[in-house]
């Protein structure tokens, strides 16, 4: 789309460093809603009666759904380690997992560490002291994860450990005091996302709604239910789910009265939440000497709702799933036809999913990175800001030499990037279908004529157009392609008073980014738009108004010190893409 759509604030990232690993996130069945598990409500353990050298317990789960032990012990209360007001308590963790793995993984984040003595609930695994692989975790007090924080306190990219902890952790592990030094930081968290191919992922880097360092997962069937988000056990929230699924896969701390605890740090530090909850089951663990090890987990059906995204953690609910924007897209090559939909539960990620919802069925049905050229429509239904509801319908001509999935993929996107950031409007579904052939040939525009005593003469600068002011000027556009020329006309009245004025008339192409002169120069086209943040208005506009690649816009401008006349009309479409911009001097009699 045209540039005001493109000035948009900055969305916030999907997936930042802080958080933990997303493990292989799939969805595979149909969304439903489920009566919440038994829950442990478990007793915290004060704070205040953490002691160094303190015997720990703790769930987690590396392959399977089941949770599995694991033991450690207290090296200190790092004062004010998560935030202003909120300890982090510094813990070695030990287990047959952990040491297989080289330490604590990403998707560990939320697993519940208890006294081994009276098991009461003293935390959650929430941060690593490293990059690389390490026993050592920050552990969110459970204390401080029941609150919810109200206050929005940015989440750290970094905990300061300072020097005397940094001697106490590596006394208690063989992990430097230099090390330890570095900080801990939140299991870190890309944002992975299934049905989407690593190198589409890769190669996007163009757009600021999609998300930088986000990676493919593969998609199988999860065996999990409900009844597995237990304290230790899989849990996992989404942005997306369908034929698209994006977001993380960690640890339930808690489970009581209906409610889950899980993370102990954010997930997009969101506040107010409308993450889908799901449960999962982890593959296994995968060892990395260079960065954290990761947790590989597919996820099931949603069966709850994110309410809270705060700094000690994530909270969910079982009572309801929540409201969704439906993305569905559908696409035809040949004999080829696919149609795929992907449930979007937070709005703020609607133009990211529908961009991998597009890209996906479009990798599915085209089946490489192959030129053609798709015929395609779409429409996005929603509300406004006083509930009156709203639909932007578009159709167009897209044609690639080279990579027509990732060309035909964009347009909607932006649309959706634009009326995500309007205050008050709600977008309830979004549709797209598409059929695609191999040819790629288009036209050119080559050459401008105007009719002179019935005959069609070639216009340029060295010959420009000529007319008598209250009469007509009738021009054409040749349009050269593989297949031959055609010819499009268009034709101006030019009134009385535009008598003795100069100016230009021209024709451009709807898939066009320069004007050419008749003499080959070229000369850019400008387009200049307000400085305000469009409304919904203005975004409508300009999707009504955008010129289809396959059609045609003719110019005239004429002015003098008191005249000014523009006139504008548009052709087509025709059968094929238009490129290329013709631009003539014109002169009035």
């Amino acid at each position: 789309m045209s540039r005001p759509l493109a000035r948009r604030r900055a969305l916030v990232a999907l997936a930042s460093s802080v958080g933990l690993v997303a493990g292989a996130t799939a969805y595979t069945s149909p969304p439903a809603g489920s009566a919440p598990p038994a829950g442990d409500c478990t007793p915290a353990f004060p704070l205040a009666e953490v002691t160094a050298g303190q015997s720990v317990k703790g769930l987690t789960v590396d392959s399977g759904v089941t949770p599995e032990p694991f033991t450690g012990e207290v090296i200190g209360v790092l004062d004010d380690g998560v935030a202003a007001g909120i300890d982090m308590i510094i813990m070695k963790l030990d287990s047959a997992a952990l040491q297989d793995a080289g330490g604590i993984w990403q998707g560990m984040s939320g697993s519940p560490v208890y006294d081994a003595t009276d098991n009461r609930l003293i935390g959650a695994v929430a941060y690593g002291l490293s990059y690389g692989p390490s026993p050592i975790a920050g552990i969110t007090p459970i204390e401080d994860m029941d609150d919810y924080l109200e206050t929005a306190a940015r989440a750290p990219q970094r905990v300061d450990i300072g020097a005397p902890m940094a001697k106490r952790i590596a006394r208690a592990s063989d992990v430097t005091a230099r090390e330890a030094s570095q900080g801990a930081r939140p299991l870190p968290m890309p944002l992975g996302v299934s049905g989407v191919s690593a190198r589409r992922l890769a190669s996007v880097k163009t757009r600021p709604y999609v998300t930088k360092g986000a990676y493919a997962v593969g998609r199988a069937a999860a065996a999990a239910g409900p009844a597995d988000i237990v304290a230790g056990g899989n849990i996992a929230g989404t942005f997306a789910y369908g034929d698209v699924t994006a977001g993380g896969v960690g640890t339930a701390t808690t489970v009581c009265d209906g409610r889950v605890v899980a993370f102990g740090h954010p997930m997009m530090f969101s506040g107010p939440s409308t993450m889908a909850m799901h449960p999962a089951e982890a593959l296994f663990v995968q060892p990395d000497s260079l960065g954290s090890p990761f947790k590989v987990a597919n996820i099931a059906a949603p069966t709850g709702t994110f309410t809270d995204d705060r700094l000690t953690g994530i909270t969910g609910t079982f009572d309801e799933l929540p409201e969704t924007i439906a993305v569905t897209s559908k696409l035809t090559m040949g004999s080829r036809s696919r149609e795929g939909t992907t449930q979007v539960s937070v709005p703020a990620a609607a133009a990211e999913m529908t961009f991998y919802q597009l890209v996906g069925n479009h990798d599915r049905v085209v089946d490489g990175s192959a030129g053609g050229t798709e015929t395609q429509s779409w429409t996005i239904k929603g509300t406004d800001a006083a509930g009156k509801a709203f639909t932007i319908s578009r159709s167009d001509r897209i044609t690639s030499r080279s990579e027509l999935s990732f060309e035909a993929s964009m347009e909607l996107p932006d649309v959706v990037y634009a009326l995500s950031d309007l205050p008050g409007v709600t977008i309830d579904s979004i549709t797209a279908d598409g059929v695609v052939t191999s040819n790629t040939s288009t036209y050119r525009i080559t050459a401008m004529q105007q009719l002179r005593k019935r005959t069609w003469v070639t216009i340029n600068r060295r010959n420009p157009a000529t007319v008598r002011a209250g009469g007509t000027l009738h021009l054409r556009a040749v349009l050269s392609g593989p297949g031959g020329q055609k010819l499009v006309r268009s034709q101006f009245t030019v009134p009385k008073r535009a008598k003795g004025l100069r100016g230009l008339v021209a024709f451009s192409g709807g898939s066009s980014g320069f004007y050419e002169g008749g003499d080959g120069e070229e000369y850019e086209e400008e387009y200049y738009f307000e400085e305000s943040e469009p409304t919904l208005a203005d975004i409508i506009k300009s999707v009504k108004e955008e010129l289809r690649n396959d059609q045609l816009r003719a110019d005239m401008i004429v002015a003098g010190r008191r005249v000014s006349i523009e006139r504008t009309k548009v052709l087509g479409p025709v059968d094929q893409v238009v490129r290329g911009q013709r631009m003539v001097p014109v002169r009035v009699r």
